[in-house]
């Protein structure tokens, strides 16, 4: 990504529909919050995008006040692309605000957003009900979680420590080979690498991701579309 352009300050210094880009690699959640956004005056869509590079091509071409994207879209660096993308949106002056659009809800993930700046979130499931309220949030530079994300970290109190980086893309082609039922040995036979090797990778991806338990990974791997 060469250059940003744009800028939340635009839309709303001369009261015109906010500019948003729409980034998901499933098409059907970009159609669907496409046609949510075209449903109201407030914003219009200028662009979409189904995965990070295409994201990042579009915001060097493209006006944008606000960016509601996926978390988990697959980019240079794996399926985890976005996020850095997205932080750098977040820590850069003048460039366009940032929505975390996704169903990855456990409090690990969560948190570690928050303490990345990424502090506009909207659980899929939400979206519907808090994604328009999202976007005026983040145009104004506010936090807002919606009802989902709240509820999330509720349960989970003050003992949450957030997730701990971002998984390679390696690690994460094990994650989901595992995640969708094959085992340590059946992937180490795959990649012709040590059961060892694979299990390293497969516990460093739960580490990162804040995940403890077996149980904690099946449930996480069914919010992200994994099962």
């Amino acid at each position: 990504m060469h250059a940003i352009r744009g800028g939340r300050k635009d839309a709303r210094r001369t009261g015109k529909p906010l500019r948003v880009m729409v980034a998901d690699d499933h098409a059907c959640i970009r159609l669907g919050v496409a046609s949510l956004l075209h449903a109201t005056d407030r914003v219009i869509v200028v662009g979409e995008a189904g995965n990070t590079l295409e994201l990042a091509a579009q915001l060097d071409t493209t006006d944008c006040d606000v960016v509601v994207s996926d978390l988990c879209m697959p980019g240079l660096d794996g399926e985890f692309g976005s996020l850095t993308l997205l932080r750098r949106l977040t820590q850069t002056r003048g460039t366009p605000a940032v929505v975390v659009l996704s169903m990855m809800s456990t409090p690990p993930v969560l948190t570690g957003l928050l303490h990345q700046g990424l502090n506009v979130i909207v659980d899929k499931r939400d979206a519907a009900h808090d994604l328009l309220l999202a976007i005026a949030a983040a145009r104004e530079g506010t936090p807002f979680l919606s009802g989902h994300a709240r509820a999330t970290l509720a349960r989970a109190g003050g003992v949450c420590a957030p997730c701990s980086g971002v998984p390679s893309a390696r690690e994460w082609e094990v994650f989901q080979l595992y995640a969708q039922g094959m085992s340590v040995r059946q992937i180490a036979q795959r990649f012709q690498r040590s059961r060892k090797t694979i299990s390293a990778q497969k516990r460093s991806t739960m580490r990162k991701l804040g995940l403890v338990t077996e149980r904690d990974l099946s449930d996480f791997a069914v919010q992200v579309g994994l099962t």
